[in-house]
């Protein structure tokens, strides 16, 4: 669109997949920047693996997203991804790219655009990234919200990202994802 808009330069730069607002892509820095006294505040945990066995310490979780591998600043010997943050308890759960899976998610803050609501079970297309292709699924109400089951495994459900669901082309409604035990 932008080489047919008349911007050809524009059409050829990539994508950025980063936080567009934040200088360098440095998050951390960002946010030492902007919440005084983080660090401190955050420091002391540890990363742990899928059994809760400490692998090591880490520089707080806030400094960590879902899915992400590099940065971890942590040797294992095999690629690690960050599967879970429990804030609570300053942990960062560390597994496999395959531990990213999951086939439930509870989406919650929901908007609805195109229905009222859910009819229980209702088929959708689940979007979880602003890029995602999307992934079919059935929703249910859930407490306050609702209870989306994949038809087959997704990869990266993160808690506070978004999740919209579509009726064809149609926009039915969307939420965040909220950090639950399922799935």
């Amino acid at each position: 669109m932008a080489h047919d808009f008349g911007y050809p330069e524009l059409a050829k730069k990539a994508e950025s997949y980063e936080i567009c607002f934040v200088p360098d892509n440095d998050y951390r820095g960002f946010l030492k920047r902007k919440v005084e006294g983080l660090e401190e505040r955050v420091s002391g945990g540890f990363f742990v693996d899928k059994a809760g066995k400490i692998l090591g310490p880490h520089k707080g979780y806030p400094f960590y997203t879902v899915g992400q591998r590099k940065g971890l600043d942590i040797a294992l010997g095999k690629p690690a991804f960050v599967t879970q943050i429990i804030p609570e308890t300053n942990t960062i759960v560390l597994g496999d790219e395959e531990d990213l899976k999951g086939s439930e998610m509870i989406v919650k803050g929901l908007n609805w655009i195109k229905y009222d609501g859910v009819s229980e079970g209702m088929e959708a297309l689940t979007k979880i990234r602003y890029k995602d292709k999307g992934a079919l699924s059935n929703l249910f109400t859930y407490e306050n919200g609702v209870k989306v089951r994949f038809y087959e495994n997704v990869k990266g459900i993160a808690p506070g990202q978004s999740a919209v669901f579509y009726d064809g082309d149609d926009v039915i409604g969307g939420g965040i994802i909220q950090r639950n035990p399922v799935g």
